[in-house]
């Protein structure tokens, strides 16, 4: 039984609340599943834990009111207390192992990986979908180096879990990333940094439904 459709992963919204635009966290994300976000991922490294928590109850309670998935990056204990459905780890981050161990058998758990190799031993580990980049130069992750369309189709390949591209992916790129068998794209700063977050969404869905 997968916990994650592929549909589910078409336009993953990871939030980043520096490039909000005096917007508050809640209404940018609010304004991205009203264009389509049908993924929603906590991601707010420099952020308390108190704060972060508070954060991830308010978007739990938003996203679940729409049935939109939304899973905190790596923190289960706040992902837990909040109620969200799962976490997100990369490979510098807790082990997916360890994460599934914690989370219990029905939670989500994504796991970043950047080739073949890691792909097949998240899997192995307990991971529902993975992330792939960084698909393109990003100034989000400044030590994220480019994966290549051949790497991220060996990753897509050699599991049987959804994947998202992830890094860099904006309007006037997405569509390079066809071809690639995968299941949608993880979106940062071209929702996040949008003018309007809601009408960028509704764009990047509608794109992604070509690849």
């Amino acid at each position: 039984m997968m916990k994650v459709l592929p549909q589910q992963l078409r336009l993953y919204a990871v939030t980043d609340s520096h490039r909000l635009r005096g917007r508050t966290l809640l209404d940018t994300v609010a304004a991205a599943l009203e264009g389509g976000a049908t993924f929603v991922q906590l991601r707010e490294k420099e952020l308390s834990p108190a704060a972060l928590l508070e954060e991830a109850r308010a978007l739990a309670k938003l996203c679940h009111a729409r049935h939109v998935p939304f899973v905190v990056d790596d923190n289960v204990e706040v992902a837990l207390a909040a109620g969200a459905d799962g976490v997100h780890v990369g490979q510098s981050d807790m082990a997916a192992r360890r994460a599934r161990a914690l989370l219990g058998p029905d939670k989500i758990l994504g796991v970043s990986a950047h080739n073949a190799a890691e792909a097949l031993a998240a899997q192995a580990d307990g991971a529902d979908y993975l992330g792939c980049g960084a698909a393109f130069v990003t100034g989000t992750k400044l030590d994220a180096h480019p994966v290549t369309a051949e790497t991220m189709r060996a990753v897509t390949a050699a599991v049987s879990i959804p994947v998202v591209a992830i890094g860099g992916i904006e309007e006037s790129n997405i569509l390079q990333l066809q071809g690639r068998g995968l299941a949608g794209v993880a979106v940062v700063s071209a929702i996040f940094a949008a003018q309007d977050p809601e009408a960028a969404s509704r764009r990047l869905y509608e794109l992604s439904g070509q690849l």
